[in-house]
């Protein structure tokens, strides 16, 4: 040890909690505020901590404000509930996570150097049983040797019992840090989309000279930075760029900026993510005042499509580990210099630097101009040239240890010797944030001249400048964001401007790689956020957890809120150590989007409460309203469910009705949510032959037929009916629920599969209205509103037939004569922006024969007295072999799923077969769900040999009926079996019968 100056011991100030006013007295003097500096001549500003009236000004950060209060405390730890105080001066924050905000307003983990004080803000510690200075649960740090790590792996086995009734509950009850208010959040988020040539991310030197040269060539830029206020370091240096103060240029810089119109600025903007394609993701913070700016988006996800990409964001100052090193008062170098050259804030009176680089002297000799007293520079190099004859200096020296339980009070060096002191500021080194270039799957690399990591092979339209990129001094940083812009300017074909690169003098940028102190014997932190110590380290080595992922995953370390952002090549640089490897080959964690957290609330947008998902509604919607219709979500539709009339108090009566009257006469129900597809093109009934089982080359035009489609695996996908209009135009129709990946499957064998045919496809499901009129009067109905040249009796127009038509005075539709109720049934299509209107005439037209609108409801039982396959049957695990439908399967020709769907376990005579079930006892009612189990067998997995896939009370045989598989099902008919439900507790006798319930042969829908 080296000792250059003689110390002087001095007495600390008094104890902080002597100076703290009385709760809710307006504190008007900020005694850590210094007496000269900008902010001074801002607007006062009000707010809270702990309910404690406080003042800072404006353009202050939630942290600056706290520290010229006095604020030395501000929060306790995770897992040892020690206290925290402030540790950085942006997104790195370990400590200072603090709820702001009340009501449902709260919001947890707040980093209070990243929030804008402003007037009436609300902040509260978090993470304490008691009030922030007797945390009751600090207990817990006397109990550190049994909470080491993985401790929560080696503990709470036994008692058996207690998992469920204590342990469970009590870790999760310590879980987390702050809390949500458990109320909506009533801020507004919103999303957006930006294009643009190129997109630097960060707004400090390297950016800002980045931008301003790729301004001048006219390129569309955006520069985004996560501070409200660009310049980055420059707002906390004293440097000098071009002959002016670093601030000053900066300043400059973005007002020349702000007078490009192709120039978009954004402050507050955080760049959380790089994706494939150049498409970059950023969550823009419009305002922290959540109070005064309700109803107006208080932040904007952003998803920003590039061509070119400058990564300039910097890069991050770490820690030393030392005994003791997590105490308030301690903090990085680098944010003390903030502190002190941008807010005007001394963070303490006498202040100690620990450093291994030159950077810690730059903070000692900003902090020695305005006047504050440096107790002593200790630096753990030896051959070092700096000097100063009016600060100690300790040369090849380091801390031990600290003492001072809520503020650091001393500081223990390696020597033995004792300097008292109220702060101390700790550099280890500049990590560059290499997080964005590694998200596509990018390796950092090791650079032994700064003792970090470097980005490695980025994407080819992705550059990397500045301090991210290594560059560690001012005037290399500017000149390489300049020339980067001009690689980017080059790239795009066109013509660099004339201007040269910003000077600046190369500041000295010497370090070390002193990472902890080996000599220190008490616990030294790593991450401050989790509790992970040198020891925590060691101990997962130890016990084999070697790989990085697996010592973050048991250790804890760099998995809380802040990343690891400050503690994650510490915690390498200390595993390397113990395993005796480099750092290069103990390796680095993987680092995954997003860079900082964002609100799910910005991922959710305006996507919330009803808007949650979009709301498609039927044509006929405002008339189904009017007739009192009960709704249900199909998908993103809102479909009337049933329509209940006056008197009717429960919705069996309403379904029930509604059957009885479609069969006995005739009902309308509004079936537009069907997939439309409309195929057009000389090869279109090939291509319907490639996708369907069965052909359809020779359908005549004006017909329909049934179709059914298969997955490549053999499995059904989905069934409907397509209907030849012209020679190469046909109309396909999809169920409700396929509606979507059938279109997409269709347009994937268009394109993939099927190349060289001439077909087009697009989707018209909202471009037509369509009705089911189905009952006996159907045809007496349609006559009524059809234009007279138009005959559809049965003669003219059989079933499965097709025709386009005019209606009610010369309006296009189409008509089809097809049928899902099992009656003499159409489904009649017209523009959408007719169909309220049809559905009302509709309804007025079948008056004189009791017409009914039936819903969802009524449309199921029908289709189940029917015997018909839906949703329930068609789930992506039947076949049509289990379906009964094997017969359309094509021997003449070949189809998407032919070749497995003939796998021969799929073809057993045991396999599965639909069929009907209706219960012995017809008052019992049939749930879905149950198993089929034969009698006298135990109800057992090994014996199930079905279940029960759709069930309806059928108004028209006055019993329960259900549609289901069955082994061998069709060869069973009138045995009797019990369906089991284990989870109800049901067992009930139920004979198998034909799944057509009514008119087997189908005579009503052919009249």
């Amino acid at each position: 040890m080296n000792k250059l100056n003689p110390i002087e011991d001095n007495i600390i100030e008094k104890d902080q909690s002597k100076q703290t006013p009385t709760k809710l007295e307006l504190n008007n003097h900020q005694i850590n505020r210094l007496k000269s500096g900008k902010i001074l001549n801002n607007k006062k500003i009000s707010f809270k901590f702990n309910e404690e009236k406080l003042q800072g000004y404006e353009g202050d950060t939630l942290a600056s404000a706290l520290l010229a209060n006095n604020k030395i405390v501000v929060g306790r730890s995770f897992k040892y509930h020690r206290p925290r105080g402030i540790f950085s001066a942006g997104t790195e924050e370990p400590n200072a996570l603090l709820e702001i905000g009340k009501n449902e307003y709260q919001e947890p983990n707040v980093k209070a150097t990243t929030i804008k004080l402003f007037e009436g803000l609300e902040s509260r510690s978090q993470n304490h049983l008691g009030s922030l200075n007797f945390d009751l649960l600090a207990i817990n740090d006397f109990l550190h040797p049994f909470l080491s790590a993985g401790f929560y792996y080696k503990t709470f086995m036994w008692p058996k019992s207690f998992w469920e009734k204590f342990y469970e509950p009590a870790i999760r009850r310590a879980a987390g840090l702050g809390s949500l208010s458990g109320m909506p959040d009533p801020s507004t988020y919103d999303k957006g989309f930006l294009h643009c040539d190129v997109l630097i991310v960060g707004g400090g030197p390297a950016g800002l000279s980045a931008a301003l040269e790729a301004g001048r060539a006219n390129l569309k830029v955006i520069i985004a930075d996560d501070d409200f206020l660009f310049g980055g370091r420059l707002n906390s240096e004293n440097f000098i760029i071009d002959d002016q103060i670093s601030s000053e240029w900066s300043k400059k810089s973005v007002e020349e900026l702000s007078n490009m119109s192709n120039v978009r600025i954004m402050p507050r903007t955080s760049i959380y993510g790089s994706f494939d394609h150049g498409i970059f993701g950023g969550l823009e913070v419009k305002y922290d005042n959540y109070i005064d700016q309700i109803g107006k988006p208080r932040q904007i996800l952003w998803k920003i499509y590039t061509k070119f990409a400058i990564i300039c964001t910097g890069s991050t100052e770490r820690s030393i580990a030392f005994g003791n090193n997590d105490r308030p008062g301690i903090m990085l170098s680098g944010a003390i210099r903030s502190y002190v050259n941008r807010w005007s804030v001394c963070p303490g009176k006498n202040v100690v630097i620990f450093t291994n680089n030159d950077d810690g002297w730059r903070t000692a000799q900003d902090l020695k101009n305005k006047n504050i007293n440096i107790k002593a520079i200790i630096d753990s190099r030896d051959d070092i040239n700096l000097n100063d004859k009016e600060i100690p200096i300790f040369k090849n020296t380091s801390i031990i240890d600290t003492s001072g339980r809520k503020q650091i009070s001393s500081v223990t060096l390696s020597s033995g010797e004792v300097i008292k002191c109220d702060c101390l500021g700790v550099s280890g080194g500049w990590n560059p944030n290499v997080h964005l270039t590694c998200h596509q799957r990018g390796k950092p690399i090791w650079e032994k001249s700064i003792n970090a990591f470097i980005p490695g092979k980025t994407p080819s339209n992705m550059l990397v400048a500045g301090t991210a990129a290594g560059l560690l001094q001012l005037g290399e940083n500017l000149k390489s964001g300049h020339t980067k812009a001009q690689q980017v300017i080059l790239s795009l074909g066109l013509k660099c401007s004339s201007s040269t690169p910003p000077k600046a003098e190369n500041e000295s940028a010497t370090n070390s790689s002193f990472w902890h102190v080996g000599a220190s014997k008490k616990r030294s932190w790593v991450d401050l956020q989790n509790d992970v110590t040198t020891k925590d380290i060691k101990i997962s080595y130890e016990e084999g957890f070697r790989s990085v992922e697996h010592l973050k995953r048991y250790s804890t370390l760099g998995m809380a809120t802040d990343q690891g952002k400050t503690s994650n090549i510490l915690g390498l640089a200390v595993l390397a150590e113990y395993s005796g490897k480099s750092i290069p080959d103990t390796g680095t964690t993987i680092f995954r989007p997003p860079y900082n957290p964002v609100p799910i609330g910005a991922f959710a947008g305006r996507s919330r409460g009803k808007e949650f998902k979009p709301v498609r509604l039927t044509p006929s919607h405002k008339e189904a309203e009017n007739l009192s219709a009960t709704f249900v979500e199909a998908g993103l539709w809102l479909r009337a469910q049933w329509y209940p009339l006056k008197g009717e108090t429960h919705w069996r009566e309403s379904v029930d009705r509604e059957v009885i009257q479609t069969r006995k006469s005739v009902g309308i129900c509004d079936v537009t949510t069907l997939g439309k597809i409309d195929i057009q093109g000389q090869d279109a009934a090939e291509f319907l032959d490639c996708v369907y089982t069965n052909g359809f080359s020779k359908l005549d035009v004006g017909k329909v037929r049934y179709g059914l489609m298969l997955r490549e695996d053999g499995m059904v996908m989905d069934d409907g009916t397509t209907a030849r209009f012209d020679l190469n135009h046909f109309v396909m129709t999809t169920t409700t629920a396929n509606a979507v990946s059938v279109f997409r499957h269709l347009e994937f064998c268009r394109q993939c599969l099927y190349p060289n045919l001439d077909v087009h496809l697009i989707s018209a499901t909202e471009q037509w209205a369509q009705f089911a009129v189905a009952g006996p009067n159907s045809r007496k109905l349609l006559e009524k509103i059809l234009d007279k040249e138009y005959d559809i009796s049965n003669l003219n127009f059989p079933y499965m037939g097709c025709k386009k038509i005019t209606v009610c005075n010369n309006i296009p539709a189409r008509l089809f004569r097809i049928s899902f109720s099992g009656e003499l049934a159409y489904e009649i299509a017209v523009p959408s922006r007719y169909g309220n209107s049809m559905f009302k005439v509709l309804m007025d037209a079948g008056s004189e024969f009791n017409v009914v609108a039936y819903g969802t409801e009524a449309l199921g039982v029908m289709r189940i007295e029917k015997g018909h396959a839906a949703g329930n049957e068609l789930n992506g695990q039947t076949t049509a072999q289990n379906l009964g439908l094997e017969k359309m399967m094509s021997k003449k020709k070949d189809f998407v799923g032919n070749v497995l769907s003939r796998r021969s376990e799929l073809n057993k005579e045991s396999i599965v077969k639909l069929v009907g079930f209706k219960p012995v006892n017809k008052e019992i009612e049939l749930k879905a769900g149950a198993h089929f189990i034969s009698l006298g067998k135990e109800a057992c997995t090994k014996n199930d040999e079905g279940w029960m896939s759709s069930v309806a009370f059928s108004p028209s045989l006055n019993h329960s009926i259900g549609l289901g598989f069955i082994k061998n099902g069709n060869n069973r008919i009138g045995e009797i079996v019990n369906a089991v439900d284990p989870l109800r507790k049901s067992n009930i006798e139920v004979e198998i019968v034909s799944p057509h319930f009514l008119d087997p042969e189908g005579e009503r829908l052919r009249e």
